[in-house]
């Protein structure tokens, strides 16, 4: 099960359902925009092993080109995401998909750009360090007892764990 009313903040155990729900949803978005797509991601805490998080289900998507992946709007729409513009992170295109429940969110970003590195190296090092996932449960948890109705307050509550987690993945994948 996934899906999430807009702005709640409801943590689920991790369950390897969200990965076969992954692998359904990149199969609609290749279909629908396969040929700009060079690398498809499940990213965020339902991609790591362990994890308790939203159910809602993030997807990162490289492309060559920001500009050129312009033309992906109108096939994402049609298989039922909303576009978000940048959604204030720059050079991104974001979606997110909604049944009324949200479900999904996809990043495009540019391959190699630092917000798609990001995502994918913070869940390789999390996957790699369960003691890194326990903290930051018990951090989302504290979180989503503190503001249940504040998704905003939420991830702003969690960035400076996320910074870190970045820092040091960065020292165990230098060559990014």
């Amino acid at each position: 099960m996934i899906g999430l009313e807009r702005d709640v903040v409801k943590l689920m155990p991790y369950t390897t359902e969200w990965a076969r729900l992954f692998a359904e949803e990149e199969e609609r978005i290749r279909s629908a925009i396969g040929e700009y797509i060079l690398d498809i991601q499940h990213v965020g805490s339902t991609a790591i092993p362990g994890m308790a998080a939203k159910p809602i289900l993030d997807i990162a998507v490289a492309v060559a080109s920001f500009e050129e992946a312009f033309v992906c709007v109108a096939p994402m729409e049609h298989i039922g995401y909303e576009y978000c513009g940048e959604n204030g992170i720059p050079r991104r295109h974001y979606f997110v998909k909604r049944n009324p429940l949200t479900t999904h969110h996809v990043h495009i970003n540019e391959r190699g750009s630092r917000n798609w590195e990001n995502q994918v190296i913070f869940r390789d090092y999390m996957s790699a360090h369960p003691q890194a996932i326990e903290a930051y449960i018990a951090l989302k948890e504290g979180l989503a007892k503190q503001f249940p109705r504040d998704r905003e307050a939420y991830t702003n509550g969690k960035a400076q764990f996320i910074e870190h987690i970045l820092d040091l993945a960065r020292k165990d994948y230098p060559s990014l």
